[in-house]
This record gives C-alpha cells, structure tokens and sequence, in this order.
C-alpha cells in the first residue's frame, strides 16, 4: 500500500512539473517584429540593416542573381512584458542575423523567408511561428540570399 502511494505520489509531481515547463508554438503577426528591425534599421549606420527581407511569396522585384541560402536558430530570455513581445524580440534578432548574412554575401535582400519551431513551419507573407516558454522564445528561420534589380 505505502509503495503504490508512493509511486503514484512522485507520478503526480513528475506531471505537475513537466505540465508547467513545456513550451507553446505561436503564430504571429510579422509586423511588431519587423517594425522592432525597421526602427533599428533607421537608426543604424550599418549597411547590414539596410537590406531589404521579403516573407514567404511576397513580392519583390526581379531576382538578378541568387547569392546562397541562409538558416538561423534563436533563443532569446523570456522578458517580463510577454511571450508576444518575447517572440517578437526573437524575430527581430533572426532578421538582423539574415541581413548580416546577406552583406557578407553581397547580396540587397533575403527573400523567400520562413520561420519554424519544431516541426511547424510558415512561409506566409503576414505571420510567423516562434515557440516560447518559461523561460525563452526560440525561433529558426530561412530565407534566400539574392541580388535583386535596383528599382
């Protein structure tokens, strides 16, 4: 008797426990994150800020060239003021990393971008997926490196 309660009392905490550790898949709006990029573009003299990141199959102009394909994980601390803004923060921090890429490279754009948490991927021009948890938000993301025709 003492054994199955103790079995089945440790089997409770296990739960419990686990229960409040595991991480959540989101699906968000692109903009607040990339406006959080936009604004560090602005104010940035790095030519890395500069190149343009284009979502899923939004439009873009032609491609010229295509200069290599670029993929980032991140994790970012949870901050205090919500999953939403950490994941946004996580985003916003991937894109730098693809810009980064892209200069490197020689290449004025990232387009064809997706972002991904486990097995969840999104290639959509609006949304992205990001994975948060107690204690981070985590994110991968995709996109390919190109040289696109000046306007």
């Amino acid at each position: 008797m003492k054994k199955t309660y103790l079995t089945l009392s440790t089997a409770a905490v296990v739960s419990m426990t686990l229960a409040g550790c595991g991480s959540q898949r989101l699906t968000l709006p692109i903009q607040p994150a990339a406006s959080l990029s936009t604004v560090k573009a602005a104010s940035s003299a790095d030519t890395a800020t500069k190149i343009a990141v284009y979502f899923g199959a939004q439009p873009h102009p032609e491609v010229v060239r295509h200069v290599g394909d670029a993929s980032h994980s991140l994790r970012v601390a949870r901050a205090t003021d919500g999953a939403e803004a950490s994941c946004n923060k996580a985003l916003a921090a991937a894109l730098d990393k693809l810009r980064l890429d892209a200069r490197n490279k020689g290449a004025n754009a990232v387009i064809n971008v997706t972002t991904r948490f486990h097995g969840t991927e999104t290639g959509s021009a609006t949304e992205y997926t990001c994975g948060v948890s107690p204690s981070a938000a985590a994110i991968a993301v995709t996109g390919d490196l190109v040289v696109l025709q000046a306007n």
